[in-house]
């Protein structure tokens, strides 16, 4: 009985830590449409695409369970969201746009 119950909590933690990223994936979604709504594929374009390539990588992550690693790219996916939405609110000569 007691290796059992050992086994069984071993187990739960174990799993309990393999929570999937939904606040994370939640956030990132949010702050790259708040971008999008702030002008940032015109003003900063290459940083939004890489926000949107992240979230892309981390919705891939998450379909393979490795929560961890979608955890990872979607708080950066949010990162660079935040970023393409602050240039995208500056003035022409506060923060220029992305040039390819």
């Amino acid at each position: 009985m007691r290796r059992v119950l050992s086994v069984l909590s071993l187990l739960l933690l174990l799993f309990g830590c393999a929570v999937a990223p939904v606040q994370e994936m939640s956030d990132a979604r949010q702050a790259i449409q708040a971008a999008r709504e702030a002008g940032a594929a015109i003003r900063s374009p290459q940083v939004l695409e890489e926000a949107e390539r992240l979230l892309d990588a981390a919705e891939r992550s998450l379909e393979v369970g490795d929560y961890s690693r979608a955890r990872e790219l979607a708080v950066a996916a949010h990162r660079k969201a935040i970023e393409a939405r602050e240039r995208a609110g500056y003035g022409d000569e506060s923060a220029p746009p992305d040039t390819l």
